[in-house]
């Protein structure tokens, strides 16, 4: 507890999604930030359902996740992310050109890729014929693919935060889906693979299970 009564570094999910959401709750990308950096945190929760003032004086549009860090509150994953990378060489490197690579690249993987990638899936889910976002979207997926081809980490020649977002970006199954991108797949799954990914998938699955049987929750299946 710190000097001004507040607690130490909170990450902020929902209590409950439906069944298809899960594992891909952007609160995933803070957790996953969390363990592979070693920082001590807390996961607690807003209402899914009836998302009040206080939610909404955290942030501004009811979304998730946002966190609170003594004093500090940040919402946005990304800012969230960088607000958690500076407290880890493990996630950004103190090096300032490879700082400033990893920086780029995670701003890439958020506005570059995932810009692209969002509107392409909403677009998707009209069923048309023939979805007039694909060449958008493949052109940044190939880009992507280019780079990978020639390296095994986006900065500083090892994993860092860029490759974290990057690879959260990436593995949404709609995605993966698009086209042949082998020098990515290999990259997501080598990325997915590390221990930190699992034990931070495997708990925000359980976050939204145990919620299933509560009031706060609904029942299984549903939604």
């Amino acid at each position: 507890m710190g000097a001004d009564g507040t607690s130490g570094l909170i990450l902020w999910t929902f209590d409950w999604v439906p069944v298809g959401p899960r594992g891909y709750v952007r609160d995933l990308r803070l957790r996953w930030a969390c363990e592979e950096a070693g920082l001590d945190y807390q996961v607690r929760s807003v209402p899914f359902q009836d998302r009040g003032p206080d939610h909404f004086a955290q942030q501004p549009f009811g979304q998730v996740p946002f966190l609170t860090d003594g004093p500090v509150r940040i919402f946005e994953s990304g800012a969230c992310l960088l607000h958690l990378a500076e407290q880890s060489e493990t996630l950004m490197p103190q090096d300032n050109g490879q700082r400033a690579e990893t920086v780029s690249w995670i701003f890439s993987a958020l506005n570059s890729v995932e810009m692209v990638s969002l509107p392409w899936w909403f677009v998707g889910l009209a069923n048309l014929a023939e979805n007039p976002l694909d060449d958008w979207l493949r052109a940044r997926l190939d880009r992507v693919e280019h780079v990978l081809a020639a390296r095994d980490w986006l900065a500083a020649e090892r994993f860092t935060a860029a490759d974290l977002i990057m690879a959260d970006v990436l593995r949404l199954p709609w995605v993966r889906s698009l086209g042949d991108y082998p020098a990515t797949d290999t990259y997501v799954a080598r990325v997915c693979e590390r221990p930190a990914f699992q034990r931070a998938h495997a708990d925000q699955i359980a976050h939204f299970a145990r919620a299933d049987a509560t009031p706060a929750g609904q029942p299984a299946g549903k939604g």
